[in-house]
């Protein structure tokens, strides 16, 4: 039996963790686990929360906030499982979730990560993931397959290669993270699964979904349906994502694409939103790229912990 290790990053929400470690305890009847929180510096250590409730949490603390990647890549590299199980805090298990996943790598040495299929947790008939589709490089758009169909039952069969996991759920075999790597930090949020994913696939591994796989996502609750921050980083990294993966010929047309479409289409839409203090967060995250090698440390934003 292989070792998993369910590792979740908690962000100033103690609450919604402990949730997620609830529904876990509740539906998980796969032996060999152990389940890691790491809180990226909140204002509010939770470990005494969780300790009292969950002794057996390895629990890991970070004096800063150090996003998606950094979080889960501490946790990864404190883990002791044969496959990692990373999964936002902000999910719910179902039962044989994890005997599921864990079925599909140790059947298949040719997959290096699989997600199960993601649900809303406000309307559990709602799929928010079934699979995703591949980055088209000229425009750095994809699509989630079944996003916004009602579930039923349409994907329970489906069990099979995707372009790419999702980071709400994904189970990655230690193997190829060992090949590809950990996550790139210097995303923070948004894009750095994807990233992830083109490189465990360029190490030669496929990456599945498993419909019959199921966790349901509240999606959003770290940083909000609509933020400053989240405005900065997708845009941000929807260029530096581009700029470290897409091939030579297609940059210039994305670049293109992205000014002379995305800008003002974005502009024309804060304006109308009344959110006119998006437009010096989009210009910023342009300004980031085009002054910032793609590795830089450099996030090109103050990060608050609030």
């Amino acid at each position: 039996m292989k070792k998993v290790s369910i590792i979740t990053v908690n962000f100033n929400q103690a609450g919604v963790t402990l949730a997620l470690l609830q529904s876990i305890q509740q539906t998980n009847t796969y032996a060999d686990t152990e389940i890691i929180v790491v809180d990226n510096g909140s204002q509010e250590n939770p470990q005494q929360a969780i300790a009292q409730q969950y002794a057996d949490v390895k629990f890991i603390r970070s004096d800063r906030n150090l996003g998606f990647a950094g979080g889960n890549n501490l946790g990864i590299n404190a883990a002791t499982g044969d496959y990692f199980f990373l999964v936002n805090n902000d999910t719910e298990f179902t039962p044989g979730l994890i005997q599921k996943l864990v079925d599909v790598l140790d059947a298949h040495p040719e997959v290096g990560a699989v997600s199960p299929r993601i649900n809303y947790f406000n309307d559990k008939t709602l799929i928010q993931y079934a699979g995703f589709t591949r980055v088209n490089f000229y425009t750095c758009r994809n699509y989630a397959v079944g996003k916004f169909k009602r579930d039923e039952g349409q994907f329970d069969e489906v069990c099979g290669p995707t372009a790419y996991a999702h980071g709400a759920a994904m189970m990655v075999k230690r193997e190829a993270t060992a090949k590809a790597g950990l996550m790139f930090e210097n995303y923070f949020l948004y894009f750095e699964e994807i990233d992830w994913c083109e490189r465990i696939l360029r190490a030669g591994y496929q990456i599945w979904m498993r419909g019959d796989a199921v966790i349901y996502h509240k999606e959003s609750v770290s940083v909000g349906k609509k933020s400053v921050i989240k405005e900065y980083f997708m845009n941000r990294n929807r260029i530096l994502f581009t700029r470290r993966n897409a091939p030579l010929l297609a940059k210039p047309v994305f670049y293109i694409y992205f000014m002379l479409m995305v800008v003002p289409r974005n502009i024309i839409s804060y304006v109308k939103a009344g959110d006119k203090q998006f437009i010096g967060v989009l210009l910023k995250a342009i300004g980031w790229n085009l002054t910032h090698s793609r590795n830089s440390a450099d996030l090109g934003i103050t990060l608050k912990t609030t």
